[in-house]
């Protein structure tokens, strides 16, 4: 299994901003730097008040106390200005996520995958942020959702921002994976929760689906390894294991029968995170793809990772196509690493 542990990073003395800092990823970001790190401050930026007092309550024994807690949205320009106050990098982790959610709420969506976005480029660079890193996901590559096209949007947002933040400006970069085992809305605590009830069935979507997987840690490792390594602009994409969702019900269940109720609205059947058209400027190296920007100010950056070779010219790169796959062996050496980080 791949780590995506950075080799060279230090953020000791370094003041880091998380926006969505409640959240799965949030959460297991927070705890891998006080672990790793000392920071100056590590600002927990959300709107929910419950959750960051749940989350203060849970890193209260720990012995680093550089966590600061900011209630605030990315809707807000102002907020989000003020919480950037004296801030050296901002990992942007904010979003609604639910494709359901987003489809019956399409202005909710964009004013905060969009709108939202643009509200952290323009604070960063209102105070002086060293670098930003954004999260996005495999439902921005030919994207048939709300929620996919908002973080397409989103994405283009923070690489065309190098372009307007000029030499001086931050560095903006994203990182773009698929499906987080056992995040909040995964399909595996749902699995679960149905197991535990003693459901008749698990309602599987199309018995063709396949998806991308990733661990929380690994995403974290990944943002973090990616942040080693951005000079600005580059969409950042692991290698990771396909399976498909059938398997990964058997798996999980092997005496509960299936039952196919459908796609959902706004469901691919597979996800793809780099499309043919972006493999054109797409490098390869061991771990990950780095999608290029196609902007003039990449020039200057030539040579920047020279370990890596460009794809070939059809190349993309998707779930159904995939050349790793997780087994069911894969599969719970991933669930027995969830339920470590949860005991943790």
């Amino acid at each position: 299994m791949k780590e995506f542990l950075p080799q060279y990073l230090n953020l000791d003395g370094k003041s880091i901003l998380v926006t969505g800092g409640t959240g799965s990823f949030g959460k297991q970001f927070v705890k891998t730097v006080l672990d790793r790190y000392k920071p100056a401050r590590l600002v927990v930026y959300s709107r929910d008040e419950l959750k960051q007092y749940e989350m203060q309550q849970a890193f209260s024994a720990h012995p680093n106390d550089a966590v600061r807690y900011f209630i605030g949205d990315v809707r807000d320009r102002d907020r989000l200005t003020l919480a950037m106050r004296d801030i050296d990098i901002v990992v942007h982790a904010a979003a609604l996520k639910q494709v359901p959610t987003a489809e019956y709420n399409p202005m909710e969506c964009i004013r905060t995958n969009v709108d939202g976005a643009e509200n952290v480029v323009r604070a960063s660079m209102d105070q002086g942020v060293e670098k930003v890193i954004a999260l996005s996901t495999d439902k921005a590559a030919n994207p048939i959702n709300l929620y996919g096209a908002s973080k397409l949007a989103s994405d283009k947002i923070f690489v065309a921002a190098n372009n307007i933040a000029g030499t001086g400006g931050p560095r903006f970069a994203v990182v773009r994976y698929g499906n987080v085992m056992g995040s909040r809305g995964s399909v595996i605590p749902f699995f679960q929760k149905l197991m535990d009830e003693q459901a008749p069935h698990l309602p599987i979507t199309d018995d063709r689906m396949t998806r991308f997987w990733i661990t929380l840690q690994q995403g974290v490792n990944f943002v973090l390894s990616s942040l080693e390594m951005m000079a600005g602009g580059e969409i950042f994409v692991p290698k990771i294991p396909s399976m498909k969702i059938t398997d990964l019900a058997k798996s999980m269940a092997p005496d509960m029968p299936h039952k196919v109720v459908g796609i959902r609205p706004g469901e691919k059947l597979h996800e793809i995170m780099v499309t043919v058209d972006d493999g054109r400027h797409t490098l390869e190296m061991d771990d990950r793809y780095i999608i290029e920007p196609a902007f003039a100010f990449w020039d200057q950056k030539n040579g920047k990772y020279k370990n890596a070779k460009p794809v070939a010219e059809d190349f993309s790169y998707t779930s159904d196509a995939n050349t790793e796959w997780l087994d069911e062996a894969g599969l719970k050496s991933f669930l027995h690493e969830m339920a470590l980080d949860k005991a943790a």
